[in-house]
């Protein structure tokens, strides 16, 4: 049998090369999933970064994907503050150039100076208001007649941080006295004050072991204020306090205490203390009106030299809102009430204040 060689093509030949190269597998490269969607999101940034010209009917809030909502909104963001800065230091060499002849600085807009008009608000010259100042309830107080005497109390089973407070307190206001309540009623306890002179009837209350509100009660005639008090902070929890206060009536300052309410309750914290201050103590007293929250600090100052002085926090301090004031002194239920904290309908604006 005859056994004939058949030649092989050159179409066959490439036919198998192309085989195997289709046969053999490319080395891939093992990359980071993250990574390809980095560098797609660089280039993105470059090509915003290089032409951003924002239309005028711009909307961050149409761009529905996130981080480009985001970038797009930082960007934006951006360009505001540059174009400010370039306003501003515009409006710098403006006024560097006028000298003297350059416009009053515009004032930044707050809450405060955009405040809404109060009828209440009391003008300094009233001869009515005055004449209610020199026969209210604290009128033999400011005419020297009365010196304070105040009892300090709390609510049944304080905690140690109450008391700590009402002690710390008692070092605050000159002739104070910290008695336990032991479980006595607010209204047997004020016919006792009356009968011991004391002029003040203040207690704390607590929820939780914190100090959370305030009986202000003045005797024999009343008015009682409600507070509610934060933010107690004692005098171990405060950094670069000064030494324990000294025995020295300190002087007191009342801020932004403008309408009639606001003028009731700032001779309330002000017959809490001596009329006469001692000066040699340096201590200072405030009750710093803002927003309706009164802020309490004591301070003591201190001359460096003839030109400057310092000043350094005793503590504690406090902040207080008040909730109700009632005339007369404490009745919960019989009690005929001057003026009582209505949230919703009180503070819905927030450009109006009471006090």
């Amino acid at each position: 049998m005859d056994i004939t060689e058949v030649p092989v093509t050159q179409d066959d030949s490439k036919g198998k090369k192309k085989k195997n190269k289709k046969g053999k597998k490319k080395k891939s490269v093992v990359r980071p999933e993250g990574s390809n969607m980095e560098e797609k999101e660089e280039e993105k940034k470059k090509e915003v970064v290089e032409g951003t010209v924002f239309p005028p009917t711009f909307s961050v809030s149409e761009i529905k994907n996130k981080q480009r909502r985001h970038f797009m909104f930082m960007k934006l963001k951006q360009e505001k503050r540059k174009e400010k800065m370039q306003l501003k230091k515009k409006k710098k060499k403006e006024r560097e150039a006028l000298g003297d002849k350059a416009p009053p600085k515009e004032v930044p807009k707050t809450i405060e100076n955009q405040r809404v008009y109060d009828e209440t608000t009391v003008d300094p010259e009233d001869e009515e208001v005055a004449f209610d100042e020199g026969t209210d309830e604290f009128s033999a107080y400011f005419n020297g007649l009365t010196n304070p005497k105040v009892l300090i109390t709390t609510s049944d089973r304080p905690r140690g941080r109450t008391v700590r407070f009402c002690e710390q307190l008692a070092t605050v206001i000159p002739n104070a006295y910290v008695y336990y309540r032991r479980g006595l009623a607010l209204k047997r306890i004020i016919p006792q004050c009356v009968a011991r002179n004391f002029t003040y009837l203040m207690v704390i209350n607590e929820d939780r072991k914190v100090p959370n509100g305030m009986v202000l009660c003045h005797l024999p005639d009343g008015p009682t204020a409600h507070f509610k008090v934060s933010s107690v902070r004692l005098r171990k929890e405060m950094k670069r306090r000064g030494k324990d206060p000294s025995e020295h009536s300190p002087e007191v300052i009342l801020n932004n205490f403008t309408t009639r309410l606001g003028h009731s309750i700032g001779r309330h914290f002000a017959a809490l203390f001596p009329q006469q201050p001692q000066f040699v103590g340096r201590q200072v007293a405030t009750f710093h009106n803002q927003r309706d929250f009164i802020f309490f600090r004591f301070h003591r100052y201190i001359f460096k030299n003839e030109k400057k002085v310092g000043i350094q926090e005793l503590g504690p301090r406090f902040t207080l809102k008040l909730r109700s004031l009632q005339k007369g002194t404490f009745d919960s239920k019989f009690g005929e009430y001057e003026w009582v904290l209505k949230r919703h309908e009180m503070d819905a604006c927030r450009r109006k204040f009471q006090l």
